[in-house]
């Protein structure tokens, strides 16, 4: 049961990346310029010149990702400082997900950042470029109605449930487009509305099985150094409920998010049992549609 007390912090994923993205908290605060230099150090990579300038390399998933995660990190360190958030229970949103594990102390951030610029190399190699494709479906309810059946004979998985009317299909781009249409014709459900998503790879789906597999070896290496006893207060993707506190089904899960769905609408409804209040911390503030769509109303800080 939520109590006033209980606060939860989650992590938009990639796409949310925007030039000049944590500036502001670099400026301003000192736990923030700190994440900064700990994620420099950890890919010999200047990520504060990364996010600032204008560099191109923030259009590509292997700088993407650790970028977004040491804004994420930064942002909620300094909230931290400056107005002495402290969050109970945490959930990330795709990539947000290892942000969400580097707020509960149970991986350091400079490990993630390490762990995520090659999550996305791994992605991006697993698909040649324009072969794949993600689009979303809206439609009310369709994460509740959407037949299976409509998917069979494709390369298409469903990659998202990111709310009851919003899920993500994500495949072989000619498939994306054939299985939209079947979707137009099934009564049930409706006019849908179909977008696509500007991504470089069809994440969260069954083409990523070659990035998990190099992946998996990665996480299980460093679980020995998770602080697992932590990890029951984050939401996994992949089950929709809350990790085990146990490091070797941290590094398992996190595995299985590259070709599993996210189960977002499930991580909200985890999340909003036992937290009060839920803040979103991150360059871009997707998720409050998210939890708006389920009656929930939260907050976001995006910048200072």
């Amino acid at each position: 049961m939520p109590t006033s007390q209980q606060v939860a912090a989650v992590f938009p994923g990639q796409g949310s990346q925007r030039r000049g993205m944590g500036a502001d908290f670099c400026e301003q605060f000192t736990e923030a310029r700190l994440a900064f230099e700990e994620a420099s150090d950890a890919l010999a990579l200047d990520v504060a010149a990364l996010c600032f300038e204008d560099d191109p390399r923030l259009d590509l998933t292997e700088f993407a990702q650790p970028a977004i995660v040491t804004v994420e990190i930064a942002a909620y360190r300094a909230l931290a400082q400056t107005l002495g958030l402290e969050a109970t229970w945490f959930g990330g949103h795709s990539l947000g997900e290892y942000a969400a594990l580097v707020a509960a102390g149970v991986l350091d951030l400079a490990a993630a950042v390490q762990l995520v610029r090659e999550r996305g190399r791994y992605m991006q190699d697993a698909v040649p470029v324009g072969a794949g494709s993600m689009t979303a479906v809206i439609s009310p309810g369709i994460a509740a109605a959407f037949p299976s059946g409509v998917l069979d004979g494709l390369q298409v998985d469903v990659a998202n449930l990111n709310s009851p009317d919003q899920i993500v299909l994500s495949g072989s781009a000619p498939d994306v487009e054939a299985a939209v249409e079947r979707a137009r014709k099934v009564a049930s459900l409706g006019k849908i509305r179909a977008i696509p998503l500007r991504v470089s790879a069809p994440f969260h789906c069954r083409l990523m099985e070659p990035a998990r597999q190099r992946l998996e070896p990665l996480l299980l290496d460093a679980a020995p150094r998770l602080r697992a006893s932590l990890a029951d207060r984050v939401t996994s993707n992949a089950s929709g409920t809350w990790h085990e506190p146990d490091a070797t089904a941290v590094a398992r899960a996190l595995a299985e998010q590259v070709t599993a769905p996210v189960r977002w609408l499930d991580n909200m409804q985890a999340l909003g049992e036992r937290a009060a209040r839920v803040i979103e911390i991150g360059p871009a503030k997707p998720l409050s549609a998210f939890f708006k769509a389920t009656g929930r109303r939260i907050e976001a800080v995006t910048d200072v």
